[in-house]
């Protein structure tokens, strides 16, 4: 049996987000204390502590929950890895920065690396999970590569369009796409023919 989780809990925690995601429009990542973070929350130290063990930890929370809804909200009706389900999350990943770096323009280069770390993660634990779905009877090992290849490359790739952006995202992913497919296709061979 599941164990709930008291709602207060729930409301308080996402109060503590909450205030932080407002806080880091407004002033730099380092700038950003537990002190401001609980007035803004109308909180205690203690209670910040009993949700998160500092701001980096906070930090870390808010963006991975952010970004796993902005890709389970663009890939939900998908079923299997394919071309749709690529461009919809490289599309995701853009919306996703693109939102950040508009509304926490202050903070954005400051959350940089933790956004790449927590992506990668994230879509690697996404990719692994379809792709052990897709392909049931395979190695654990080549199904780890794949999914490491596949979020790596589309967030690369996702990153390059950010800092360049000389063409629309639909249609650099869709530039892209042969590359990919490819590539995968390749190592679902790999991963077949073990």
């Amino acid at each position: 049996m599941e164990k709930q989780i008291d709602p207060r809990i729930l409301r308080t925690r996402k109060l503590i987000m909450d205030a932080f995601i407002q806080l880091s429009m407004k002033k730099d990542f380092k700038g950003i204390t537990i002190k401001d973070i609980t007035t803004a929350a109308t909180v205690n130290r203690a209670t910040f502590y009993s949700h998160f063990i500092d701001k980096y930890d906070l930090l870390e929370k808010v963006l991975s929950e952010s970004v796993m809804r902005e890709i389970i909200q663009e890939v939900s009706t998908h079923e299997v890895i394919n071309e749709e389900t690529i461009e919809a999350i490289f599309l995701s990943i853009i919306k996703f920065q693109t939102s950040i770096s508009n509304q926490c323009r202050r903070s954005y280069e400051a959350f940089t690396p933790q956004i790449e770390t927590i992506f990668k993660k994230e879509l690697e634990a996404f990719f692994s999970e379809w792709a052990k779905k897709q392909w049931p009877n395979q190695n654990k090992s080549e199904i780890e590569v794949f999914a490491v290849m596949l979020s790596w490359a589309l967030y690369g790739a996702a990153m390059h369009w950010m800092q360049n952006q000389t063409t629309q995202p639909e249609d650099y992913v869709k530039q892209l796409m042969p590359f990919i497919i490819n590539r995968i296709n390749i190592n679902i061979e790999n991963v077949k023919t073990i």
